[in-house]
């Protein structure tokens, strides 16, 4: 397949410019994947989710924070993304052989509602599969895109959709800096209430919260208070953040230019560590504790229960008796 060339969100926010690529840009690459869905043999403990699925590598939000950058997901440039064109006839050969009916989760490692999706529009074309196959879905998403697909989410949650949005701070003019092409909060925040009064069981994922940044006591109450007001039935909420290897250096790079001095503060407290909590982090559980309990909101979701998918098998063993 080809590569073509489409301007990104924002200039430069690439970091490196891949071979070929321009400063600005974003390489859009059409691939042939060979399987689309990975399974786990548990269910996550978090969201449920049996299998994973990713339609995209790599990602236009280009959020500073994204654990994806990391050297283990092997991404050469995350500024570029790698479309899985045949992903529609994956996901229908695979869910034939499934014998187990479980979430399939989308959202962890792309955006299923970048903004090449209102193109391509293979996650819309995707949940249409999964409903046909009355199969679960949850999805992570800071995008109001989401919106597009509600038919089909409607249809789902007869089995059962989850749709979070990622809200890691109540300011516009901070999320445009730390997740720079991605809609604002207060977007994802109406797209939530219109998800929530459709029927659609949704939330946010309260992940990361970035230190010396978004770790304000304010920031977490606005946080609670407007999920609350725009149909939220959970947060699920980590005060901290993950940093590793490119995505660190990625990290510190914007650090320095968005908001100079605090790489010093990061390098001091957290050194080399994977995982790096904010340091209030008991203190702002408290608060986040008070607040859901005040507003009736869950820190867990409701998960379903994978089934295993024998129904039809059963009728032919009994019409073979």
């Amino acid at each position: 397949m080809g590569s073509t060339y489409r301007p990104a969100k924002v200039p430069g926010s690439g970091g490196p410019a891949a071979e070929g690529n321009q400063e600005g840009w974003t390489i859009i690459k059409e691939i042939t994947a060979k399987t689309l869905l990975s399974h786990a043999v548990h269910p996550d403990p978090l969201f449920g989710i049996k299998y994973t699925m990713n339609i995209y590598r790599g990602c236009q939000h280009q959020c500073i924070y994204c654990d994806s950058r990391s050297e283990c997901y092997q991404i050469e440039n995350f500024a570029d993304v790698l479309v899985k064109v045949n992903a529609i006839d994956l996901l229908r050969k695979e869910l034939k052989s499934k014998r187990v009916r479980g979430t399939i989760g989308t959202g962890s490692m792309s955006d299923p509602y970048i903004p090449i999706e209102a193109q391509y529009r293979l996650t819309g074309k995707a949940l249409e599969v999964i409903a046909e196959h009355r199969f679960p879905i949850h999805m992570i998403t800071k995008s109001d895109g989401v919106v597009r697909d509600l038919p089909l989410l409607q249809e789902i949650s007869k089995v059962y959709a989850a749709v979070s949005f990622t809200i890691t701070t109540a300011d516009d003019d901070l999320a445009r800096k730390v997740e720079p092409a991605a809609p604002p909060s207060s977007a994802r925040l109406k797209a939530m209430q219109t998800l929530s009064a459709a029927g659609v069981y949704t939330g946010v994922t309260m992940m990361p919260i970035l230190p010396y940044i978004e770790d304000t006591g304010d920031n977490i109450a606005a946080i609670v208070r407007l999920a609350h007001e725009h149909g939220a039935s959970y947060i699920i909420p980590w005060f901290g953040m993950t940093m590793r290897d490119r995505q660190r250096a990625y990290y510190y790079d914007k650090l320095d230019k968005l908001f100079p001095g605090l790489r010093a503060q990061y390098e001091k407290r957290y050194g080399e560590r994977y995982e790096c909590a904010v340091s209030n982090a008991a203190r702002l559980g408290q608060i986040f504790a008070g607040l859901a309990a005040q507003y009736g909101l869950a820190s867990q979701m409701k998960r379903y229960t994978p089934e295993p998918l024998v129904a039809q098998l059963s009728m032919f063993t009994a019409q073979v008796r």
